[in-house]
């Protein structure tokens, strides 16, 4: 059944309400991300029974099992390796994956090259908060420098990861970022990715309010998420991937667009092609 997309969104709708309350610490911006992803899949009025959601471990990997569709909590950095297979076997299912910095440009690195170079049909959510936060709070891919961690006592020495970058450079059909601070624009970023016909990858910048914000004095839930605002000046939000940027502003929202054949339409056509030359060699004999 097709939900009516003109109905007021309702986030209870899309929740498994017996898993509240969430395991979330206050002022996680993981929330708010979850949030902006279950609006832009009302918007576009996405069947549940047709929607996948893989997630890997830690605190981004446990947002699947809130949400009320076919989900699948899977081993470390794995994510995009399990809902690659389920792709290729469900061509008609909607798929996303939901991973974190650690989890998906560690561990999962080589997944991650992998899946923006195929561009299966499939939307990655990576959120970054720049910390393992469940697992002890060591440093990740996507620590800043400098930043304190359990595994990094005298600051981290090295530089961070830019993910967006890589899945441009790897061929990603789609890459964006936005902050948890722009709910509807991180929505509309959202919304966008599931619907480009290819892999998507958006990286959304979250807080991790307890494990990093307190070990380095960050402040307070709001005055970290307010830091978003002032640190990506208004300039930097682009409504187009060519306009001129200074190279001090992280540039959030779409970044590359990469318009090439979809993978698992292309191999069901290589495969059907095959089927019929076998087909007529063997009408031949």
């Amino acid at each position: 059944m097709m939900l009516d997309t003109a109905a007021d969104f309702d986030v209870r709708q899309y929740l498994r309400l017996e898993t509240m309350p969430h395991f979330l610490c206050p002022g996680c911006g993981h929330g708010i991300a979850l949030r902006a992803l279950l609006w832009a899949l009302h918007e576009i009025g996405i069947d549940r029974d047709r929607l996948a959601v893989f997630s890997g471990i830690g605190c981004a990997g446990r947002l699947s099992a809130y949400i009320d569709a076919n989900t699948f909590h899977v081993t470390h950095g794995r994510p995009l390796a399990y809902a690659t297979g389920f792709a290729l076997a469900r061509p008609d299912m909607h798929v996303v994956v939901i991973s974190g910095d650690g989890d998906c440009l560690a561990i999962g690195g080589n997944h991650l090259i992998h899946a923006c170079r195929r561009n299966l049909k499939m939307t990655c959510l990576m959120l970054n908060n720049e910390v393992y936060g469940m697992t002890g709070g060591q440093v990740s891919p996507t620590t800043s420098e400098s930043m304190l961690t359990t595994t990094t006592p005298l600051g981290n020495a090295e530089p961070a990861f830019d993910a967006c970058a890589l899945a441009t450079a790897a061929g990603a059909g789609f890459v964006g970022r936005e902050v948890t601070h722009h709910v509807p624009r991180l929505k509309e970023l959202i919304r966008q990715g599931l619907e480009h016909p290819g892999f998507a990858f958006i990286e959304v910048l979250s807080d991790c309010t307890e494990i990093f914000g307190r070990k380095n004095e960050l402040g307070s839930s709001p005055e970290m998420i307010l830091r978003q605002k002032s640190e990506i000046r208004p300039s930097a939000y682009r409504d187009t991937v060519d306009t001129p940027f200074r190279s001090t502003e992280l540039r959030t929202g779409v970044l590359s667009r990469n318009e090439r054949p979809e993978y698992g339409a292309a191999y069901r056509e290589a495969a059907a092609a095959a089927a019929g030359a076998a087909a007529g060699r063997a009408g031949q004999r």
